[in-house]
């Protein structure tokens, strides 16, 4: 499993950003592999949401956000807010960064 988690910062009309992602969420939630997702908002910045999405691979979120339907309905987005998105996997306790990129359990 991979989460998909993408801070916010919207620019725009705020009322406006909301009714543009609802569509889009409807839209991912549908899509195979999606395993679910929530919208978190900022106590301190109202206009600050992080996106966490849930799916069950990197190639089920590749797949969904190589689509035409996705890049239709996320422009709409773009012109409201800033996103910082990035794909975050599970680091078990215990695991170091090894030398060739991959995490492996601590050497005894």
């Amino acid at each position: 499993m991979v989460t998909f988690i993408n801070k916010l910062t919207v620019f725009g009309d705020v009322n406006e950003f909301l009714a543009a992602k609802e569509p889009l969420t409807a839209f991912m939630s549908a899509q195979p592999g999606h395993v679910g997702n929530r919208t978190l908002r900022n106590l301190d910045e109202p206009n600050v949401f992080i996106e966490i999405a849930h799916w069950d691979d990197h190639a089920a979120h590749q797949a969904v956000v190589g689509s035409a339907e996705f890049r239709a309905l996320v422009a709409p987005l773009v012109a409201l807010a800033k996103p910082e998105p990035a794909l975050w996997t599970t680091l078990p306790e215990g695991e170091r960064l090894q030398a060739d990129g991959t995490y492996a359990p601590a050497a005894a």
